[in-house]
């Protein structure tokens, strides 16, 4: 397995982050022991991180996690434990769960995510069926997917306030892998079983800029913890609306966004030596799969931009129209695995780290998006399930991937608080 490794100009800084982690390592778990006595994790997520060699930090988190076959096998059990708690936690009796999968049947990689769910879950002791939103499919499917596993797909029945197949299934739990992008169907509403993440988790309510609002809290409480400026973990944000990229309005404001950004970059450049240019990413505050997102240096890139771009940044998945964005302190990578550019993408269950991998863009460039066509995957490789190696340096696998999982877990209590936030039935 590939170890990924960092351009050693840039290990300094970071080695110093790592190190101050490491020696924490106790005062950590503690905290994170007490932070989740307090607050519930999401049911499952997934980070993207972006390592910089001077910074570590999230820059997207989804709470509906597809990619799930592109972790290491050899940590299945990983999943499988965390999925046993998990599941325990909101219904201590559950023998059965009705997973609802996205609406792509054509993505043969992405259905052998769902593929690897499924085997998860039944490890983890419980029955498993495959629901589907998707109205064209009105009986039993079987698709195929990318390693040659049946995914067999039927359609939902709703009863009173349950959710059921045709042959009388009424599971306990009712999961969904599906973000709802293109709004939460009648359906899914008012159930009486655990539905999982909630609805308000999915794209029709949920917005970047209220996670990373979150996430600011978490990295200044954990920043004091282990004595580190808390920007080291923390990219900038600001949130932009009233946006209309056809009509080219709210472009004035969108450059103002992005000047008042790059200059707080600048400035933290600065103070630290970074002989980096500071650019952002611009992306659509709800919404996935890589759309909707651009990389700027100068405010001047978003005025008049032309026809493909307005195109690009103004529709997300299921034809949503963007009308919102996060201007995003970009964070560049210097990971390589095999001289192309890389970012860490860690998974969790419940709160623990099941595993995660390295999305590899041979196209792309240290200070671009990688989630996008022409991606590879590389499982992390986990050497010890992200535990330290108090004995090795601070930089080694186990002690980076830890680092990792550090980071990742703050997202997750970020995407907890955020739940909490804007849970629609909060007092």
């Amino acid at each position: 397995m590939t170890v990924p490794h960092l351009s050693t100009a840039l290990t300094g800084p970071l080695l110093e982050l790592e190190s101050r982690i490491l020696t924490a390592q106790p005062h950590i778990e503690h905290w994170f022991r007490s932070q989740w006595h307090n607050h519930a994790a999401p049911f499952y997520g997934s980070v993207d991180l972006r390592n910089s060699g001077f910074k570590l930090a999230p820059v997207d988190m989804n709470l509906f996690p597809g990619g799930h076959n592109n972790l290491n096998p050899d940590f299945l059990p990983l999943s499988i434990q965390a999925a046993q708690a998990a599941v325990e936690k909101v219904c201590p009796e559950a023998r059965s769960i009705l997973l609802i999968p996205e609406n792509h049947t054509r993505n043969t990689f992405y259905l052998q995510n769902v593929a690897t769910l499924v085997h998860i879950f039944e490890q983890a002791g419980l029955k498993v069926r495959l629901g589907t939103l998707n109205p064209e499919i009105t009986e039993i499917t079987e698709l195929t997917s990318a390693g040659g596993d049946i995914v067999k797909l039927e359609p939902i029945l709703r009863q009173g306030n349950r959710l059921k197949l045709a042959d009388g299934f009424n599971p306990c739990v009712v999961l969904l892998n599906n973000d709802l992008s293109g709004g939460i169907p009648d359906i899914l509403k008012d159930l009486e079983q655990n539905l999982l993440p909630p609805l308000h988790a999915g794209w029709a309510v949920r917005r970047k800029s209220n996670h990373f609002t979150a996430y600011d809290q978490v990295a200044e409480q954990f920043s004091q913890l282990i004595s580190i400026d808390p920007w080291m973990i923390n990219p900038y944000f600001v949130n932009c609306s009233g946006l209309d990229f056809h009509a080219r309005q709210g472009e004035d404001a969108l450059a103002e966004s992005v000047a008042s950004t790059l200059d707080k970059i600048a400035a933290k450049y600065r103070e630290y030596g970074i002989k980096n240019d500071p650019f952002v990413i611009v992306k659509a505050d709800a919404g996935t799969y890589g759309m909707g997102v651009m990389s700027v240096k100068s405010p001047e890139e978003v005025i008049g931009l032309n026809r493909k771009a307005r195109n690009k940044m103004s529709v997300v998945k299921e034809g949503l129209e963007v009308s919102e964005v996060i201007v995003q302190e970009g964070v560049y990578t210097f990971e390589t695995v095999d001289d192309a550019v890389a970012e860490p993408v860690v998974y969790m269950m419940d709160r623990f780290v099941t595993g995660g991998f390295y999305r590899v863009h041979t196209g792309r460039g240290i200070d671009e998006n990688l989630n996008a066509p022409g991606m590879q995957f590389v499982p992390l490789s986990f050497e010890t399930p992200c535990l330290p190696d108090k004995h090795g340096s601070p930089d080694c696998a186990p002690n980076r991937f830890y680092a990792y999982g550090v980071i990742a877990r703050l997202a997750l209590l970020a995407a907890a608080l955020e739940l909490e936030n804007t849970d629609p039935e909060r007092d």
